[in-house]
């Protein structure tokens, strides 16, 4: 049995890919590859040690690997951003004045947004896709279970399972294990359109919704909006 564990893995030899776990992973890539950029509100709930947390954000993302969240008060007004752009996940809390600061990878994304996934594997999920883990060893096919078949991946220190159509591409549910803990996200649709997903880590004692609403992909969105500028004075604080 493969063992991976958040910190640790055992990584796999590298195998042949079957064909249809090979179409199953173009089908993903292209699906992927589509993606150019969405804007929306998003009204989240995260709970964490019975504790819950909700608000609603304005969200913007961009392939391959910027985000752009703001939490809003009631009055509109942002009171929270995190941005990941370029490498590098910035979050500023207005209230304090106060920002963390860090390399975009799956243990600070996990700290600030709650989701054990890498800058680019983060777009993929929130555009309601799924990205295979870096250094693909193993790519097979499953046979159905309760959700349908799904696609077993396993990379140098990460697994996922993905339940998806395998003649569309379309993504219904994604295991991720190997990260800083494990998680399920699963997908919701409106037809082929994405509202939105939820997500549950039993380990981590975890789980939350995030809810899309006034929803636009591929609307365009300037680079620049993905930089973050503190404003003067703001402490700073390294996060890793």
């Amino acid at each position: 049995m493969l063992l991976l564990c958040g910190g640790c893995a055992t990584a796999p030899p590298r195998q042949p890919v079957a064909d249809d776990a090979r179409r199953a992973l173009a089908l993903l890539d292209a699906r992927r590859q589509e993606f150019t950029d969405l804007r929306t509100l998003a009204d989240i709930v995260l709970t964490r040690d019975r504790e819950t947390l909700r608000f609603t954000g304005a969200l913007l993302v961009k392939g391959p690997d910027s985000v752009r969240l703001e939490a809003l008060s009631p009055l509109g007004q942002p009171y929270f951003l995190v941005t990941v752009h370029e490498g590098q996940l910035t979050a500023y809390d207005a209230t304090k004045n106060a920002a963390r600061v860090g390399p975009a990878t799956a243990e600070t994304i996990a700290r600030v947004l709650g989701l054990p996934l890498d800058a680019d594997a983060l777009v993929a999920v929130l555009a309601g896709h799924a990205v295979p883990p870096k250094d693909l060893r193993v790519a097979e096919l499953v046979p159905d279970d309760r959700l349908g078949p799904s696609l077993t991946l396993v990379g140098a220190d990460r697994r996922q399972r993905v339940w998806m159509d395998f003649e569309t591409g379309a993504v219904r549910q994604l295991e991720i294990d190997g990260g800083p803990f494990p998680v399920t996200i699963t997908f919701r649709r409106d037809g082929e359109a994405l509202s939105g997903f939820d997500l549950r880590s039993e380990p981590a004692d975890v789980a939350g919704s995030v809810t899309y609403r006034n929803l636009v992909v591929g609307g365009g969105i300037e680079p620049e909006r993905f930089t973050l500028a503190l404003p003067k004075g703001a402490k700073t604080q390294s996060i890793r």
